[in-house]
C-alpha cells in the first residue's frame, strides 16, 4: 500500500510539475496578419483575406445569408434553385469530383454558382455550348504580402472600368483591384473554320486567337518569343445576356451561352475579369480577383456595389461554402478552441504520462507470487448458521444465554458489582442508580437465569425476553464493546 501511494504521489508531482513548467514557459504569440500567400476567405475570418465584412453587410441589409457548412451533395435538399451558392479564394479542403458534379447540376437546375479565385478550379468552370472560361496569373503573391496593405496589394495599378452597364455593375463606377488579380479569357472547345479563330489544344480548348495567314509571322514568333496575349473579346449583344459578350465572325457562335464580360481586365492585352454565363438554367459567374470582396479591399472604390450585385445576383438567398474552408458541421473544434494556447501540450504530456503508467503496471519488477487466499465467509454467515441450528434443535435456552450473558455483563459494570454477584444484588444497585423497579428487573433476572439453568421456555417466551433484555440497554444506555457490538451487527 505504501509503494502505491509513493507512485501516486510521484504521479501527481510530474502532473503538477509539468503545469508549471508550461506555464511558465508560454509566451502569448500575437496573432500575425493575414498574408495573401496563405489567405483565408472564410465568412469567418475578420482578418485582411476574410470576407466576414461582406457576410455581416448582408445580413445587416436585410439579405438571407447563410454560412454552409453541409456537403454540397445537401444543396438539393436543403437548399432551392433560386440561391446563390459562392466559392471564395483558396480553399482549405478541394472540390472532389463528386461534389463538383452535385454542384453543376444544381446549377444546371436553375442555381446560381459565384466563383471567386484568381485561378479558379476548373471542375466549377462547366462548358457552356462550345464556350469554356479559364483564367491565368500574370503576377503570383509573393511569401508575406499582407493583404491590409493597400499600397502593396494595388500598387500601379488603376480603377477598372465597367465595360457596359450590366445588371453585376449597377452602381460601379470603378474597381479597385490588386495587382494579383488573374485574367479571363474565354476558350472554344471545338475547332470552327468559320468562324474565325483557332482553337489550339483540341477540345481541351486552349486559347482563342485571331486566325492569321501562315507567311504572317510576328515579332515574338522571329525571335523564339512566346506569342503575343490573345485578343480581348469584344462586347456585343447577346440574346439572354446581361452585359457584353465575345464577339465572334459567325452569327451561329454569338447565341445565349456565350460568356459575358462585365469588368474589362484594364491592363495591356485582352482579358476580362469578371464573366458570367448560362448552364442549364442556371448561371455561373467568375471574379479573378478575392481582394475585390475581402475585407482589405471591400471598401475601396465601388468594390463593396460591385461585391453585393455579384454574390446577390437577384436571388433571395446567398450562400458562403464554409465546408471546403474546414468548418463542416460534423467536425470537432475542440482543439481548435484551444489552439495557441498551452492546454494542447498538456494533453499530450498527460497522454504520455498515462502511457507511462500503463507500460510500468504491465511489467513484472520481481518473482511470480501467487494470488492471495482470501476468505470469503463473513461473520454473519457463522452466526446465522447457529441460529438456524438452535433453532432447529429448539434449544431457545442456549440462544437466550448468548443475549442474557452479555447483559449481566454490562449491567453489573453500571451497578458497580462483580459479574459474579446474584441477580438481587445486580438488580438493586442498578434500581438504587436509575430509578427504575428494582422487582421488575429482579423477576426478569431470575427467570432468565432460570432458563438457562434448564427450566422449560417456548420459543415465543424466548423472543419476549430477549426483546426486554435489549429494551433494558437501550433505557439504561449500556454501552457494549466494540467487540460485541460487531457481534450485533
Amino acid at each position: 500500500m505504501k509503494g502505491r501511494l509513493a507512485i501516486l504521489l510521484t504521479v501527481v508531482l510530474m502532473v503538477f510539475v509539468l503545469v508549471a513548467l508550461n506555464a511558465a514557459s508560454y509566451v502569448r504569440v500575437e496573432q500575425s496578419a493575414d498574408t495573401e500567400d496563405e489567405p483565408d476567405r472564410s465568412t469567418f475570418n475578420s482578418g485582411g483575406t476574410g470576407t466576414r465584412a461582406l457576410f455581416e453587410y448582408l445580413k445587416q441589409t436585410g439579405s438571407d445569408a447563410v454560412r454552409w457548412r453541409m456537403p454540397v451533395s445537401e444543396l438539393s435538399n436543403e437548399a432551392d434553385e433560386s440561391s446563390t451558392f459562392v466559392v471564395v479564394g483558396k480553399l482549405r479542403g478541394d472540390f472532389s469530383p463528386r461534389d463538383a458534379s452535385a454542384l453543376l447540376r444544381w446549377v444546371e437546375r436553375g442555381g446560381r454558382l459565384v466563383v471567386i479565385d484568381r485561378s479558379p478550379d476548373t471542375q466549377l468552370l462547366p462548358t457552356s455550348g462550345r464556350w469554356r472560361v479559364a483564367s491565368e496569373i500574370f503576377e503570383a503573391p509573393g511569401r508575406g504580402v499582407r493583404a491590409d496593405d493597400a499600397e502593396e496589394m494595388t500598387r500601379g495599378v488603376e480603377l477598372v472600368r465597367p465595360a457596359q452597364p450590366t445588371a453585376l455593375t449597377r452602381d460601379v463606377a470603378g474597381v479597385s483591384r490588386s495587382r494579383f488579380a488573374g485574367r479571363l479569357h474565354a476558350y472554344q472547345v471545338e475547332w470552327e473554320s468559320g468562324a474565325g479563330y483557332n482553337v489550339g489544344g483540341g477540345d481541351r480548348g486552349v486559347g482563342i486567337r485571331p486566325a492569321r495567314a501562315p507567311e504572317q509571322e510576328g515579332p515574338g514568333d522571329a525571335e523564339g518569343e512566346p506569342p503575343p496575349p490573345p485578343p480581348a473579346p469584344k462586347p456585343a449583344a447577346s440574346p439572354g445576356s446581361t452585359g457584353a459578350s465575345i464577339e465572334v465572325d459567325s452569327a451561329e457562335d454569338s447565341d445565349s451561352t456565350a460568356p459575358v464580360s462585365h469588368l474589362d481586365d484594364g491592363r495591356a492585352g485582352y482579358g476580362s475579369m469578371l464573366v458570367d454565363y448560362a448552364y442549364g438554367r442556371g448561371r455561373v459567374a467568375v471574379l479573378s480577383d478575392p481582394y475585390v470582396v475581402s475585407n482589405a479591399g471591400i471598401n475601396r472604390a465601388d468594390n463593396l456595389f460591385l461585391a453585393v450585385n455579384l454574390v446577390t445576383g437577384g436571388r433571395r438567398r446567398v450562400l458562403f461554402d464554409e465546408f471546403h474552408q474546414g468548418y463542416g458541421g460534423g467536425r470537432n473544434e475542440t482543439l481548435a478552441y484551444f489552439r495557441g494556447t498551452p492546454v494542447v501540450w498538456l494533453f499530450a504530456q498527460g497522454a504520455l504520462v498515462a502511457l507511462a503508467l500503463v507500460w510500468t503496471r504491465g511489467r513484472r519488477f520481481a518473482r511470480a507470487l501467487p494470488a492471495p487466499s482470501v476468505d470469503r465467509r463473513s461473520k454473519l454467515e457463522f452466526v446465522a448458521s447457529m441460529a438456524e441450528i438452535q433453532q432447529r434443535a429448539r434449544a431457545y435456552d442456549l440462544a437466550l444465554e448468548n443475549v442474557y450473558a452479555r447483559t449481566r455483563r454490562a449491567l453489573a459494570r453500571y451497578g458497580g458489582v462483580t459479574p459474579t454477584a446474584p441477580p438481587e444484588r445486580i438488580a438493586e444497585r442498578v434500581a438504587a442508580r436509575s430509578g427504575g423497579d428494582r422487582a421488575a428487573l429482579e423477576a426478569l433476572l431470575r427467570e432468565c437465569e432460570d432458563a438457562c439453568a434448564g427450566a422449560p421456555l417456548k420459543a415465543r417466551r424466548a423472543l419476549e425476553l430477549a426483546r426486554r433484555l435489549r429494551e433494558l440497554e437501550r433505557d439504561l444506555g449500556l454501552l457494549m464493546r466494540s467487540r460485541e457490538i460487531r457481534q450485533t451487527r
